[in-house]
């Protein structure tokens, strides 16, 4: 995907205004400094740049919400930009989807990480489109590296190629083989059949679509009016 970034937005330059020496009460630039930053919710790309992108983007973001739905202290969004230095907005990344142990759900404009109690993401994931170059790759591995993220996973879904990292001190290393694997994280596995990736819950079950289970909800419906029970009277 295109790297999500508000780095072209220019930051004011707040001037210290403290008047000549002896005259006056100096003002406290630093305030004004906090108040005069903006924070940009969007940088007005699209979430995705075709079909099959977002049906990922939106299987692993509503699929991990699932998840954790039970647990209040664990946060999911997706494209959400994650802002991890304060009067710094021009560092920042929007990741496809994010997950946050240890904060509360609830709506935000943007995850301002100083607001957040320091807390980093501790798990991401990236689904790549063709247009996303070798450069913008490298700069998203370093971005979460450099901002203290555990568990690093991207998903080119028109090569079928699923890729992961893992902190180790202060680097991610590259996952040998993703076959199989079971984020400590997550607590979710990474599986590969007949050459199609999908994630796999505790239970067993796979991350679908909305669309899928909606399928699977009307099967269940038909099999219960075939018993003659009405399935919206229970």
């Amino acid at each position: 995907m295109s790297i999500k970034s508000s780095a072209t937005v220019k930051k004011q330059s707040v001037k210290q205004n403290g008047g000549n020496a002896g005259k006056g009460k100096r003002t406290k630039p630093r305030a004004i400094a906090l108040e005069a930053v903006v924070y940009p919710e969007s940088d007005g790309l699209p979430m995705a740049e075709n079909t099959k992108q977002y049906q990922w983007i939106t299987r692993i973001t509503d699929g991990l919400d699932a998840q954790f739905d039970s647990d209040p202290r664990t946060f999911v969004a997706g494209d959400l930009f994650w802002y991890p230095l304060q009067t710094e907005p021009g560092v920042c990344t929007a990741p496809d989807t994010m997950v946050v142990f240890g904060r509360p759900k609830g709506h935000r404009s943007s995850y301002r990480q100083w607001e957040e109690g320091g807390i980093a993401p501790q798990v991401v994931f990236e689904i790549w489109s063709p247009s996303n170059t070798k450069e913008e790759k490298e700069e998203k591995l370093r971005f979460y590296e450099r901002f203290s993220v555990e568990e690093y996973y991207t998903f080119d879904p028109d090569r079928e190629v699923m890729e992961g990292w893992l902190r180790r001190g202060r680097k991610l290393e590259p996952i040998v083989d993703m076959r199989e694997w079971k984020s400590s994280r997550l607590k979710v596995k990474f599986r590969c059949i007949n050459g199609a990736w999908n994630l796999y819950r505790p239970n067993g079950e796979p991350f679908v679509n909305y669309k899928a289970v909606m399928a699977q909800r009307d099967a269940a419906w038909a099999k219960l009016r075939e018993l003659g029970i009405d399935p919206e009277k229970l």
